[in-house]
């Protein structure tokens, strides 16, 4: 017998991108103009999505709906196709694709302080990895 976590998953797993995310908009009782406001994503693209005539919306949309509609990023991004389900999908993060998209839109010196902070984090993690 499946655990109720284990099916809603398989559920989930079974719906479109399209199909989710209309059910979920629909489960918050929000009309497509209150979701544009929600996600600050523009209306006519969620109802493009919903409808199927964008089928792969970038990432960062993505990330706005699964926040706003309290869904889970990287399933959308599964169901999106922009992350593969198999052996190397444990070792790329789904969170990527924001960051490159945020990365993109700073300034050069902007970007080097996000480069800098992220050699500052990477060090200071690397250096706990010996403490665990």
């Amino acid at each position: 017998m499946l655990r109720r976590t284990d099916q809603r998953t398989k559920r989930r797993q079974k719906l479109s991108l399209r199909e989710t995310l209309k059910k979920a908009r629909a489960k918050r009782g929000w009309s497509l103009r209150e979701a544009e406001r929600q996600t600050g994503v523009h209306n006519a693209h969620i109802s493009q999505i919903e409808g199927g005539s964008i089928a792969r919306p970038d990432a960062n949309v993505l990330y706005a709906l699964a926040r706003s509609y309290g869904l889970d990023y990287p399933d959308l991004l599964r169901q999106a196709g922009h992350v593969q389900v198999g052996a190397n999908a444990a070792a790329r993060s789904p969170y990527g694709a924001v960051a490159w998209k945020v990365l993109s839109e700073l300034d050069d010196e902007q970007q080097r302080e996000v480069l800098d902070y992220m050699a500052t984090l990477r060090r200071t993690t690397d250096g706990n990895s010996g403490d665990q």
